[in-house]
């Protein structure tokens, strides 16, 4: 088996020769401090490619076959909350950036940084939750390794995967195909998962309880492709939330997202729980959602596909893409008033995923 040769790595962008230039903390993908880290530091050192060919995954041509490969580290406190675990995490988050590539998820590796004083039960019961939750997204784990570290340098556990997944014929997903007029969906209701992270973390109760929505989203996506609907792009909305995938994709499409604040689906104890903390659930990370941009012909086939599927049942019709003087996100208001939706400062509520 042959496969295209990458570009070289090519070192671009200077690194720190000091302590005063000092990495400050910015977990996750969706704030600004960690988009201009990956701008400024680490995609010209290992990839010379700008922050807007980032895509959830990459897809790799091997004698004529495509397939998409992805990774992601896992580093949630508490390692079991509401809803989910870091092991049923690790599976599912890696199932979702494949999926949102228009792969079918195939394999995945499992890395686990383990530090020492970990007990043994809480490890297997995690390791179980990782199986289980394989068998359910229809994925093999087939490789990995496992490194044990001095007491107090791991948190407990990090778990790494990756994962390699099949990319049918006709099927080119990617935020730069984003055109002019599409319609732009989300699969179910926002800010679950950052909010039961949260609660569980600071011993807060809510009423009802909040669960994170972790889950994997490879077979809805598959039914959408098999009913013959092609988005233009789909995103797995995790750190940053809705807000920060939206900007992502403006960003990488050179063109405006405008949203409707009445049409974004938030179930009512999230948008409490946000009230209570003074967070904005658009803000807050999922673990169980996609957002969708295609066609506007497409936009009404495809809700009636997704509100099928258990994982849609909630899928909402929230905005369009526009042509304007620049790519900005815009928040239509209940009231109807216009505003631009910022992206995150920072990571609001770090070590969730």
């Amino acid at each position: 088996m042959t496969a295209k040769r990458p570009a070289p790595f090519e070192l671009s962008c200077p690194l720190p020769d000091d302590g005063a230039d000092t990495i400050r903390l910015a977990h996750g993908g969706g704030g600004r401090l960690m988009q201009q880290l990956l701008r400024e530091l680490v995609l010209p050192a290992l990839t010379g490619q700008a922050l807007t060919r980032q895509h959830d995954a990459a897809v790799i041509e091997t004698d004529g076959r495509r397939l998409a490969f992805t990774t992601d580290s896992y580093v949630v406190r508490p390692r079991v909350f509401p809803g989910g675990d870091i092991g049923r995490l690790a599976v599912y988050g890696t199932v979702n950036d494949l999926a949102a590539a228009g792969a079918r998820p195939l394999w995945l590796s499992a890395g686990l940084i383990i530090e020492e004083g970990l007990p043994r039960g809480e490890l297997a019961a995690l390791l179980r939750s990782m199986r289980e939750a394989a068998d359910i997204a229809g994925v093999r784990i087939v490789t990995g390794d496992t490194k044990v570290v001095d007491r107090g340098a791991g948190d407990g556990l990090y778990i790494n995967t990756a994962g390699i997944g099949l990319v049918e014929p006709g099927i080119d997903i990617h935020p730069a195909h984003v055109q002019d007029g599409d319609a732009v969906l989300v699969s179910g209701d926002v800010g679950r998962h950052g909010i039961a992270i949260m609660a569980c973390r600071e011993g807060l109760e809510f009423e009802p309880p909040i669960e994170s929505d972790c889950a994997p989203l490879g077979g809805l996506v598959q039914v959408l492709l098999g009913a013959g609907l092609r988005p233009h792009c789909l995103r797995d909305i995790t750190r940053g939330g809705l807000a920060a995938v939206l900007h992502e994709i403006a960003e990488a499409s050179a063109l405006a997202i405008e949203v409707d604040e009445a049409a974004i689906p938030v179930s009512e104890a999230v948008a409490s729980a946000c009230e209570v903390l003074g967070l904005d659930p658009l803000q807050v990370a999922c673990e169980g959602r996609m957002l969708m941009v295609l066609p506007p012909d497409q936009a009404a086939r495809t809700l009636e596909v997704l509100r099928v599927h258990p994982l849609g049942a909630g899928a909402s019709l929230i905005g369009r893409v526009e042509r304007r003087a620049r790519a900005e996100v815009i928040l239509r208001s209940r009231v109807g008033s216009r505003r631009i939706l910022d992206l995150p400062g920072g990571e609001l509520l770090p070590r969730i995923c």
